[in-house]
Formats: structure tokens, sequence, C-alpha cells
């Protein structure tokens, strides 16, 4: 059977089961167990994309230290660039088995298998150590056009990441700290097949997101298609055939205002967002300056079950304000779309610990 939504349902949801609605969560664990995921990016220019995303779920009873709490206190897990929680480690490393295909990552594990034991040699001896702080002993460089060119020993604990030999203790700063993954992950783990796994991780991709396209490009990282999982769905006036989450329907909605990250995955399939939200956007950082329409991080501006538009601010340290550069509208801002983006504009500033400024 096909379920026939309507764009309105759609759209709430895609909000509800982003936990974006006005049903605030309670505690960061609890959140990553609904979002699946944080991804981690280094820019902050108002704060990591990782804090910004607890931020407007949780409000500002978070605070970023409990982020590299819950990972030291083993609730949560860090691997490739995302933080999950810990509960989903079995699905993740199971749908990583017989990583890695890719002929020249294993063509250069296999000419650097020493340099592997090396390394596994001296975590054992040291504990959590630094990456600059262990032996390159390489046989072969790595080789990249990019910042990782002969950067060996940071290349290699990616890697060993991956196969599930080393893992991320926690951090220093923004410094990962590696370890043997005997001594962060639980001790008995017990891996499904990677069929399983796979479809296990579809699933609850599915649950994150609430509503998701079929087909399209596979990006890297973590994927937004969960094409076996849920129940088919058309969105009425909308192209393709979709996947929701049967315990998302025909559920009431409460909506409320909330300021995402560019990298929120409420937005971050860029195509879906277009067709659900009629919500254009491009993360601009990458653009010259002259050529940018909406900002350098430009934060997308919900209300309620619309996406109407995007906030270009900044958060200036040095001279402790955070300073709004532009608000621009997608749609005409009624009286309650400003009200709570003022609102939302006063809690970020005091949870970053800054006065709210405006650029006239």
């Amino acid at each position: 059977m096909v379920v026939e939504l309507d764009l309105d349902e759609a759209r709430r949801i895609a909000v509800r089961a982003q936990l974006l609605d006005a049903d605030r969560p309670q505690g960061l664990v609890g959140v990553l167990e609904r979002l699946n995921l944080l991804q981690l990016d280094p820019t902050a220019a108002v704060a990591p994309s990782a804090d910004l995303v607890a931020w407007s779920r949780l409000g500002n009873t978070y605070q970023p230290l409990q982020l590299d709490a819950a990972v030291r206190a083993r609730h949560l897990f860090e691997l490739d660039a995302f933080i999950r929680p810990m509960s989903q480690l079995p699905a993740v490393l199971g749908s990583l088995a017989g990583w890695p295909q890719h002929r020249r990552y294993r063509e250069w594990l296999e000419a650097n298998d020493s340099f592997r034991r090396d390394l596994l040699a001296a975590l054992r001896e040291r504990g959590e150590s630094l990456s600059r702080d262990l032996p390159d002993t390489a046989a072969v460089g790595w080789q990249s056009t990019g910042w990782t060119h002969d950067r060996n020993v940071t290349q290699m604990l990616e890697f060993l990441t991956l196969t599930g030999e080393v893992a991320i203790a926690g951090r220093i700063g923004r410094q990962r700290l590696f370890d043997l993954a005997e001594r962060v992950y639980p001790a008995g783990l017990v891996l499904p097949e990677k069929e399983e796994a796979l479809h296990q991780r579809e699933e609850l991709r599915l649950r994150a997101s609430g509503i998701v396209r079929t087909g399209g490009t596979i990006v890297p990282g973590e994927p937004y298609q969960a094409d076996n999982a849920g129940v088919p769905a058309v969105v009425r006036g909308l192209p393709g055939q979709w996947r929701v989450d049967p315990d998302q329907l025909d559920r009431p909605f409460a909506g409320r205002t909330a300021l995402l990250s560019p990298f929120d995955r409420l937005v971050h399939d860029r195509v879906r967002a277009e067709q659900l939200f009629g919500f254009e956007y491009v993360l601009e950082m990458y653009k010259p300056a002259a050529t940018r329409r909406w900002g350098y991080y430009a934060l997308p501006i919900l209300h309620n079950d619309r996406l109407v538009g995007k906030l270009d601010a900044t958060a200036d340290r040095k001279a402790g304000r955070l300073q709004v550069f532009a608000v621009h509208a997608d749609e005409p801002f009624t009286a309650e779309i400003t009200a709570g983006l003022d609102a939302e504009l006063v809690a970020l500033a005091a949870w970053l610990g800054l006065e709210l400024g405006w650029t006239e």
C-alpha cells in the first residue's frame, strides 16, 4: 500500500522527526538517539555545527562541554566526522565490514602492514594519544593533493577507526585522542551481518528524517536514502517516490521558530528541502564574498512547518557581539515570525555569552 500525503503533512513529518516542533526534547543523548548523528565541521562562524544542532533542539540548557563529556562517558562515539549514540555502534561497525573496498586504500594498507602493527603496539603501550605523538614508520607515504599528503599517522589512524581496530577516545580542544577500540567500545560487542547492519541504518535514517526521497545521488558519509525502510509514499504535487516512517503518520503538530546550522539534517538534502519546503539554499562560505546572496554562514530560519528565510550573522568573540548583518526573508514575515526570530536571536546570543548587535 502506498501512503498519499499532502505537502503540509509531509513537511510536518520532517520537522517533527528532527525534533524541531514545539515539544522540545530533554537530554543530549536522547536527542542523538533520535537524530542518529551530529556532523562535525571545524567552521565556527557562529558556533560549531554539532553544537548549533544540539542547541536548536535543547535550547540554552545545552552546553558544548556536554558533548565531549558524553563521548568520554561512552554514551556517544565519534567516527568518520560524525558523533553518534553508542547504541548504534553495532549497526555502524557491521555496515563497514570488509572495508576498504577501494583498491587504492587497500593497497596502501597492505604496503604498510608493519606500520599498522607499530601504531597498534604504540597505542597499547601508551594509551590515549594524539596523532602527533605516535611514530611514523610508514614504508609508503600517503599521496594526496590535499592537506593529508604525507600525513601518514593521521591517515592510518583514520583507516583503523573504519576497520574497527582503533577508536576516538575523546578530544583535547579540536585534536582527537586515539586508543585501541577494545578500550573505548563496549566489551563483548556483537555485530550484525553487513546486510542486516545496512538495513538497520536505513531504518534509523528514516526515523530521524521522517520522510525521504528514494533514489538520487549517494553522498559520502551518511546517505539521505532509506529505500528499503518504512512504507512507500507519494506527496501530492511533487515528483518521484518517497518513503515515510509509519510512526509519524496521523500525529498532531505544533511548531516553533528555530535557527538551524547549515549542516542541519532538515536542510542537508538540498533537493528535498526545495521540494518539501520550497527552500533554496547553498552554503556560501566557499564563494567569493561579492557573489554571495545570503552570507558566509547563513543560518536557515524555521517557523512552524516552513523554512522562511536565512540569517546572516557571525559571532565576533573579540568584540563580544553576535553581529547580525541581514535577515533574508523568503516570504513576507508576519508579526509572529518576527517575534519568534527575535526571541531566538536573544537566546542564541545569551547561549554564546555575547551581546546582540545589528548592522545598520
